[in-house]
């Protein structure tokens, strides 16, 4: 299996989660997104021109959620994505909800406070940074209260759907992301922070 990844992407970092956590070897193709020749490639096994994509007997898959997905199958006995219809759907529900909620929210503030200057050589937008204050506020209240009484977002134990929620959460000191209040939600992302595969994709800033 070959991964195509940024390691400062969080979408990246979901699958590379997961791979290190079910113990899957993935050879890996670290994409310059900033090099106009590695997007050409990139676009050439990806038309969104995004990572990450996974490469496996001829297959191009992309979209992070079906990429962990697809790793969780290949790996006897594991409990990331859990056997059983209603305990899948659960966990089908936090993967998509962070890819088309949380993440996004995110994302204006990751945007604003940290590649904009870089990219486009501008300062951050107060405008949208408020827009972003509103939507994580918004979706950071969802977690912390589903986070109150228990340990992990799904069943009792860690499965998929903590990898997705949390990997945008790599840019907390960064963007300056404003969630120190949700102290549910804070103290699960600790308990991210002490796994293994958590530790072993912090990217070299």
């Amino acid at each position: 299996m070959h991964l195509y990844h940024n390691p400062f992407s969080s979408n990246a970092r979901r699958v590379m989660m997961t791979a290190l956590h079910l113990g899957l070897k993935l050879d890996v193709t670290e994409i310059n997104l900033g090099s106009p020749d590695d997007r050409r490639r990139l676009a050439e096994i990806n038309p969104n021109v995004k990572v990450p994509v996974l490469e496996h007997d001829g297959m191009l898959l992309w979209e992070s959620g079906a990429i962990m997905q697809y790793l969780a199958e290949l790996a006897p006995q594991q409990t990331l994505y859990p056997e059983g219809r209603r305990a899948r759907a659960d966990v089908n529900r936090w993967l998509f909800w962070a890819c088309q909620h949380f993440s996004p929210s995110v994302g204006i503030f990751t945007w604003e406070n940290v590649w904009k200057k870089f990219v486009e050589g501008t300062e951050p937008d107060p405008v949208e940074l408020a827009r972003g204050a509103a939507e994580l506020a918004q979706y950071a209240q969802v977690l912390d209260q589903h986070l109150a009484k228990r340990q992990w977002l799904c069943g009792d134990g860690l499965t998929l759907a903590d990898f997705a929620v949390a990997a945008p959460l790599m840019y907390i000191e960064r963007a300056g992301l404003p969630v120190a209040q949700y102290q549910h939600m804070m103290a699960w992302f600790g308990r991210v922070q002490q796994l293994p595969a958590w530790q072993h994709t912090n990217p070299v800033w």
